[in-house]
């Protein structure tokens, strides 16, 4: 499964963007995928997730009424759209995928990680 993140860029507070992860390979349709980000220093930090059904979707408490998460299954893409983005959301942001599991906040839990798109929200 090779997962290709995208969408990243500067914006200012208050701004939009919308991240991308496309995803190809055997399967990769029906596994859970989450969005994760890290900024310098720091641990990388679960932001969201849904299910390959897109039933399930799971956000940070930091994100939430923010962020919203969404599959398109044609496509086999995730997407994460970010509004009211804050300074602290500034980090790099990556989508990875699970193949088994109930619970999707830890990164040890996940298989496959794409490449990271940088994130950067000027005050």
């Amino acid at each position: 499964v090779q997962l290709q993140a995208s969408g990243g860029g500067l914006v200012q507070a208050g701004g939009s963007l919308r991240l991308s992860c496309a995803a190809s390979g055997r399967s990769s349709s029906i596994y859970p995928v989450g969005w994760f980000r890290q900024a310098p220093g720091k641990e990388r930090e679960f932001v969201a997730a849904v299910t390959w059904s897109s039933v399930g979707t799971y956000y940070a408490d930091s994100v939430k009424g923010r962020f919203t998460i969404s599959r398109d299954i044609a496509r086999n893409t995730v997407y994460l759209q970010m509004n009211s983005l804050k300074p602290e959301d500034t980090a790099v942001y990556y989508c990875a995928a699970v193949k088994y599991g109930s619970t999707y906040s830890r990164p040890d839990q996940y298989d496959y990680w794409g490449q990271g798109t940088q994130v950067t929200v000027s005050s």
